[in-house]
C-alpha cells in the first residue's frame, strides 16, 4: 500500500489506531509481556483499532496478529508474525510490515509502549516516535531518559528543595581506594545500584565494607555507572499520577517489608512483603505525599502518567526515591491499583492515557 493510500484509508476510518509495543531487548522482557497483554485486553475496540508489535529479547521487531493470551504466555512467536518496524519517515506516520508480496505500510495514530527498563522505558523508543511524528503514551524522550538516570533525577529534585538520599557516583575507572574515599561520609548499610536499570536488577543492600566490591561489580554488569546511596529509615510509598496540564494523583500505597529490600523477586511474587493500598498513614500525610509526587512530576517534565516512589521516614519526612515512567501495568499492579482507589477502573485508565497522548499537552 502506498503512503497516499495509507493516509486515505485512515481518513475513512472513524477509529483511531493504537500500536501497542511489547517485549523488548531488556532484562524486563517477561514483565512487559504480562503488562502489555492486560493493556491490549483493556482497550475499547469500539473506539480504537489495535495493532500489536513485539520486540524479542534479541531486538527483532515483529507485527503480531494474534490473541493477547499468547503474549502473556510468551508463545506469541509461534503465532502469526511478520517482520516489521516503526518508520521514522514522518510521511508514513506508522509502521512498515514485510509481507510476501512486498512491504505494507500501516498508519498509526498513537503508540502505546508497554516496555520496561532499557531499550524501551529509557527514551530510546520515545525518541523514535518523536522522529516519526507519532504521539507516544507516557513521558517523552527527555523525561524518560532523565528518570532512568537515577543520579540526574536526584540532582534536579534535590535542587528544587526535596530531600534525596545522600549518594556517590562511581565510574568503571574508579579504584577501590577511590571508592573508599568517596564513600567515607556514608554510614552502613548502603545500597549499591546501577544508575540506569529497572525492576531492581543489579541492586545490593550492603551491610559492611567487606561486601562492597562484589556489589559494585554486580551493579556494573547492568550499567557503566553505579551509585551508592544511604539507607533511608522508614518505608517506601508510591504515588500514581496521570495528566498533563491538570494532574490526577491516585491513592498512596505502602510497601511493608519483612526483611531486605523490595528487589525483583519481591516486586513480582510478594513472598515476604505486602503492599497496602491505601497506605496506613494519616489523610494529612497522604496529601503531602501526593503533593510532593506531583511536584516531582512537574520538576522532571513528565507527561501522561508515571509512578513516583518516595520514602516516608519515622519522622514523616518525605524522601524522593525514583520515578517509573512505564510502571507495571496489569490490573493488579501498583499504578492501576492506586488509580482504582481514586475512582478509575483499569479500562478507564488505559482509555484516558491514550486520549492524553493524542491531545498532547492540552
Amino acid at each position: 500500500m502506498s503512503k497516499d493510500s495509507v493516509k486515505e484509508a485512515n481518513l475513512n476510518n472513524d477509529k483511531k489506531t493504537v500500536l501497542v509495543v511489547f517485549g523488548g531487548c531488556s532484562s524486563e522482557y517477561e514483565v512487559s509481556l504480562k503488562s502489555s497483554s492486560a493493556v491490549i485486553d483493556a482497550i475499547d475496540r469500539e473506539t480504537y483499532d489495535v495493532i500489536t508489535m513485539g520486540i524479542t529479547r534479541e531486538g527483532e521487531w515483529y507485527l503480531y496478529e494474534g490473541d493477547a493470551a499468547r503474549i502473556k504466555e510468551d508463545t506469541w512467536r509461534q503465532g502469526k508474525v511478520s517482520r516489521a518496524c516503526l518508520q521514522p519517515d514522518r510521511s508514513v506516520h506508522g509502521i512498515a510490515v514485510w509481507r510476501e508480496k512486498g512491504i505494507e505500510l500501516c498508519y498509526i495514530d498513537v503508540v502505546f509502549p508497554v516496555l520496561h527498563g532499557k531499550n524501551g522505558e529509557d527514551g530510546t523508543l520515545q525518541g523514535l516516535c518523536e522522529l516519526a511524528g507519532i504521539p507516544c503514551v507516557g513521558p517523552d524522550m527527555t523525561g524518560s531518559a532523565l528518570c532512568m538516570n537515577k543520579e540526574l533525577a536526584h540532582t534536579l529534585v534535590k535542587a528544587a528543595g526535596i530531600r534525596v538520599p545522600a549518594s556517590v557516583l562511581l565510574k568503571k575507572t574508579d579504584t577501590m581506594d577511590e571508592v573508599s574515599g568517596k564513600t567515607a561520609r556514608l554510614t552502613y548499610p548502603v545500597f549499591v545500584k546501577p544508575v540506569r536499570a529497572g525492576s531492581s536488577f543489579g541492586i545490593t543492600k550492603v551491610n559492611s565494607p567487606v561486601y562492597l566490591k562484589s556489589a559494585i561489580e554486580l551493579a556494573f554488569e547492568h550499567d557503566s555507572e553505579v551509585t551508592i546511596e544511604e539507607n533511608i529509615e522508614g518505608f517506601e510509598v508510591g504515588c500514581a499520577i496521570m495528566g498533563n496540564r491538570e494532574l490526577i494523583a491516585g491513592r498512596v500505597d505502602e510497601i511493608e517489608l519483612a526483611e531486605g529490600f523490595f528487589d525483583y523477586t519481591e516486586k513480582y511474587t510478594l513472598k515476604t512483603s505486602k503492599i497496602h493500598m491505601p497506605a496506613r498513614i494519616s489523610p494529612e500525610t497522604e496529601e503531602r505525599i501526593r503533593e510532593t509526587g506531583m511536584k516531582i512530576y512537574r520538576i522532571l517534565g513528565l507527561k501522561d502518567y508515571s509512578r513516583v516512589d518516595m520514602f516516608l521516614t519515622p519522622e514523616e519526612e518525605i524522601v524522593f526515591n525514583e520515578v517509573n515512567t512505564i510502571p507495571g501495568f496489569t490490573s493488579h499492579s501498583r499504578f492501576p491499583s492506586m488509580m482504582k482507589g481514586a475512582g478509575y477502573s483499569f479500562e478507564q485508565v488505559v482509555d484516558r492515557l491514550i486520549k492524553l497522548s493524542l491531545k498532547g499537552n492540552e
